[in-house]
């Protein structure tokens, strides 16, 4: 059966008043699939490896935490989009003042420069440690393969969503066969749960998972994503309560299977860091060619080729997704294009000045997740304002109990950058 429908196929079964059919439930899947890939690219094989080889299983509860402040941020922009036909760039660029509107545009730009940094370095790594590319080659390789991937958005949206699916089943695939090789301990990643910061450094490393795993390029990319027009019916909104109402539960499957999997896959990167690494000795996690090693060692080459392929995959997969969240900001907040090839060489200049400096480039990632978490109040704040308004979401306006555990999410996740400044001063 064909997952994909046309926009006229999709409006005609959608928009019906009947209850949809599971055809029709298949072709509104999609969106979330896009917006998890940001949620298990590059930057979080580097943190969550990281973080199990330095505390074993003792941050997994931030890994958990992490994706179910990801859950409702990434309803919410999912919603906005739905309710609105308008990415989250876009309203802001309506309903704030031009100062606001040009100030989150600027922090949006400088964090989609640290997402490339880490999704084109990803890559580059991947394919060095499967074909022994120079890290420069394997960064233009990589950014090459995000313009390939992100043009099929431009023919058709559900082939760009097909396309990140399968890299992203791809990383599943890999995993699932390093699990069952070195399964993790089920009691020790219960304990984990448990909130616990052993130390002060250890907060760069759940800063880092925080940032790696709430990615604020993926908040815009999924209210562009599920806005848009891409639920219309008959040419105009639908706006009839009921018939919204489906359509947000064909949503809220689709933001379950997708963020269940990126949840799962995070947690298995920590517990496979401490599997391996944990009380290792000699062998350490300080670097992706470190766990590609480790792996090697401990449990085999069929498992460092699978970390390889999945980390290659999330390369390529977030990098394209990146690439099209960048088209997205660009065109929301100041309604400009720029051509895909020219945004691609401005973003890839960080990576390739990193690798031409012989950075170490498990150093960037984990940097780069914690540039991000500081970059994610500025999307979330915007965001539970407009969910909030009624005049803006109208019947679809959050429920105050939403607008409140959303304003902790992200409160919370300014505390934790406010801790990690105060603690690298101190």
């Amino acid at each position: 059966m064909e997952l994909a429908l046309t926009t006229a196929e999709l409006a005609t079964v959608v928009g019906s008043p009947r209850r949809p059919s599971y055809r029709t439930g298949l072709a509104a899947l999609g969106p979330a699939f896009v917006a998890a890939v940001a949620y298990v690219d590059p930057g979080n094989f580097a943190t969550n490896f990281s973080g199990g080889a330095a505390y074993g299983y003792r941050l997994a509860w931030v890994v958990a935490a992490a994706s179910m402040i990801g859950v409702l941020i990434q309803w919410l922009s999912a919603k906005l989009g739905l309710a609105t036909g308008r990415s989250l760039p876009e309203l802001c660029r309506e309903r704030f003042p031009r100062p606001v509107t040009l100030g989150l545009w600027l922090q949006a730009e400088a964090v989609a420069m640290a997402t490339d940094l880490a999704e084109v370095l990803g890559g580059a790594v991947a394919l060095r440690l499967l074909f022994g590319l120079p890290l420069p080659v394997g960064a233009g390789v990589t950014a090459m393969v995000a313009v390939a991937v992100t043009m099929a958005h431009t023919r058709r949206a559900r082939r760009f969503e097909a396309v990140v699916a399968a890299l992203l089943l791809v990383v599943l695939t890999g995993f699932a066969y390093i699990v069952i090789a070195a399964p993790p301990d089920p009691a020790g990643l219960a304990a984990g749960m448990v909130p616990d910061l052993p130390e002060p450094r250890s907060v760069v490393f759940a800063v880092g998972i925080l940032g790696a795993t709430v990615m604020p390029h993926a908040i815009f990319a999924h209210s562009a994503l599920t806005g848009g027009g891409r639920y219309l019916a008959g040419g105009a909104r639908d706006t009839d309560p009921a018939h919204r109402r489906r359509l947000l539960r064909w949503l809220r499957i689709d933001l379950a299977v997708a963020m269940g999997v990126a949840c799962l896959l995070n947690v298995c990167m920590l517990a496979l860091g401490a599997v391996v690494f944990a009380g290792g000795g000699a062998r350490t996690a300080a670097s992706l060619e470190d766990v590609h090693g480790g792996l090697d060692t401990a449990v085999g080459a069929g498992a460092a080729v699978a970390f390889a392929l999945a980390l290659l995959a999330s390369g390529f997969a977030s990098s394209g997704v990146g690439t099209y969240a960048g088209q997205v900001i660009m065109d929301g907040f100041l309604r400009r294009r720029v051509p895909l090839a020219l945004r691609r060489v401005a973003t890839l200049a960080p990576a390739l000045v990193v690798t031409a400096l012989g950075v170490e480039p498990t150093l960037a990632l984990v940097v780069s997740q914690v540039v991000l978490s500081f970059g994610i109040p500025f999307a979330v704040v915007p965001l539970i304002l407009l969910t909030s308004r009624r005049a803006v979401m109208g019947h679809l306006v959050n429920r105050r109990l939403t607008t409140v555990v959303g304003a902790a999410s992200a409160a919370l996740v300014g505390t934790l950058n406010a801790y990690l400044l105060a603690t690298l001063i101190a």
